[in-house]
């Protein structure tokens, strides 16, 4: 079956709207899907009857760091009004916003004109969690750079003279605040971690799914984390991660057996 688990639109750092992500998803055949925007809910009142017959699982990634790293944690099947989420999510948004500010004070100083109104006004409307993509397409359309990827590879990584470190919460807390809040707490594209010793600590603090299908993941990364999600009781979820149809050149979707994700299914369906 044809499903999609992770995706943004332009309430955070996606290039599509909210119905045009779900056009997307409609055309594509997608059965089930979820919009996780990075720290907003706010696509939800946006789609409307754009994604057809398919069912729309409500969804969210959490960005948060823990050890010098960006952990980020999905969360499935909550109520979309829990003050639990949207206290998480304000204290997120605010940190995006001073980072955003460091961002171009360091770019500024590094010989990179460039305002936080430039950057804003990548992001759409004031709603949008702020992130390194629209500093990114900010750089570009200021003539900085070629494309998105040439202004992360230059000066928005670590090391680099854009780079700032983010400071949100930690990923106990947001696999705490998912539980809390009645939904399904999921690692995010696992293969990207440094350090897979935080899968357990995040286990003990009820972690229920790992992203097992994920758009880059080849077939020994896919077959490690059955490996891993068995190990540890874990149900398997599959997501495109997809931002930018110029960028995501796989568009949205992942093909899976229904038979590996049925446990997730059941839980938020």
């Amino acid at each position: 079956m044809l499903v999609d688990f992770h995706s943004h639109t332009t309430e955070s750092d996606g290039t599509l709207s909210p119905v045009e992500l779900a056009t997307t998803m409609r055309k594509r055949g997608v059965e089930i899907f979820s919009v996780t925007d990075h720290d907003s809910l706010g696509a939800y009142a946006k789609i409307g009857d754009s994604a057809g017959t398919a069912t729309v699982v409500p969804g969210i990634e959490l960005n948060t760091t823990y050890k010098g790293n960006e952990v980020h944690v999905l969360g499935f099947g909550f109520a979309a009004d829990s003050p639990t989420v949207e206290d998480a999510i304000s204290a997120n948004r605010r940190e995006r916003e001073l980072r955003a500010e460091k961002m171009v004070a360091q770019i500024d100083r590094a010989g990179y004109a460039l305002g936080i109104d430039q950057v804003r006004a990548e992001a759409g409307h004031e709603g949008t969690a702020l992130g390194r993509p629209h500093v990114a397409r900010a750089l570009v359309r200021a003539g900085y750079f070629a494309d998105v990827n040439a202004a992360f590879r230059d000066l928005l990584v670590a090391g680099k003279p854009g780079y700032v470190p983010s400071s949100y919460m930690l990923p106990h807390q947001a696999v705490e605040l998912v539980a809390k809040a009645g939904g399904v707490a999921v690692l995010a594209h696992p293969g990207r971690l440094k350090d897979e010793s935080i899968v357990a600590e995040l286990v003990a603090a009820g972690l229920a799914g790992i992203e097992t299908f994920y758009g880059t993941h080849d077939a020994n990364q896919v077959a490690h984390f059955r490996n891993v999600a068995a190990h540890f009781g874990l149900v398997m979820t599959a997501g495109s991660d997809f931002h930018d149809p110029r960028y995501n050149e796989r568009g949205v979707g992942m093909e899976v057996d229904r038979a590996d994700i049925q446990p997730f299914l059941d839980l938020v369906l």
